[in-house]
C-alpha cells in the first residue's frame, strides 16, 4: 500500500480569490498545479478588454501564485489554455503569451471553450527545484 500523496494548497492575495471550493494552487509530487486562473484583477475584480490584454492578465495572476512559492514562469513545464473564440483571437493570444515565456517553452495545449464573460482562461503546471 502506498502512501498518500501530500498535498500543500498555495494563496496569495496578489491573484484572484477562488469564486468556488477550489485552491488557487497545489504542491504536489514534486509540481506546482495552478487553477485555471482568468483576467480579472486580484486587487479591483476588473476584468481588461481583448484577448491580449486579459492573456497578460491572467499570465500575471500566474505569475503571481509561482512566485508565492518561490517559482516563475521558467518553471512552468505544462500550459493548457482555453479560448472563448479559438480562431479569431489564437493569434493575438499568442503574442501576448509570448510575452512571459521563453526556450525551452512548456508544453501547450490551447482549446475553444465556453467561458463566462471572459476570453481567455489558463492553469499551468510547474515543476519544483530539484525534481
Amino acid at each position: 500500500m502506498s502512501e498518500p500523496t501530500v498535498k500543500q494548497a498555495v494563496h496569495t492575495p496578489s491573484a484572484p480569490r477562488p469564486a468556488g471550493a477550489y485552491s488557487q494552487g497545489v504542491v504536489a509530487g514534486g509540481f506546482l498545479y495552478t487553477a485555471g486562473f482568468g483576467p480579472q484583477d486580484p486587487a479591483t475584480g476588473e476584468t481588461p478588454e481583448g484577448v491580449a490584454a486579459q492573456t497578460t492578465q491572467v499570465l500575471r495572476n500566474i505569475g503571481a501564485v509561482l512566485a508565492e512559492h518561490g517559482l516563475t514562469m521558467r518553471d512552468v513545464v505544462k500550459v493548457t489554455a482555453h479560448l472563448q473564440h479559438l480562431e479569431r483571437d489564437f493569434s493575438e493570444y499568442d503574442a501576448a503569451y509570448r510575452a512571459f515565456f521563453v526556450e525551452p517553452y512548456p508544453v501547450r495545449t490551447t482549446v475553444g471553450s465556453d467561458l463566462m464573460n471572459i476570453l481567455v482562461e489558463i492553469d499551468v503546471v510547474a515543476v519544483l527545484p530539484g525534481h
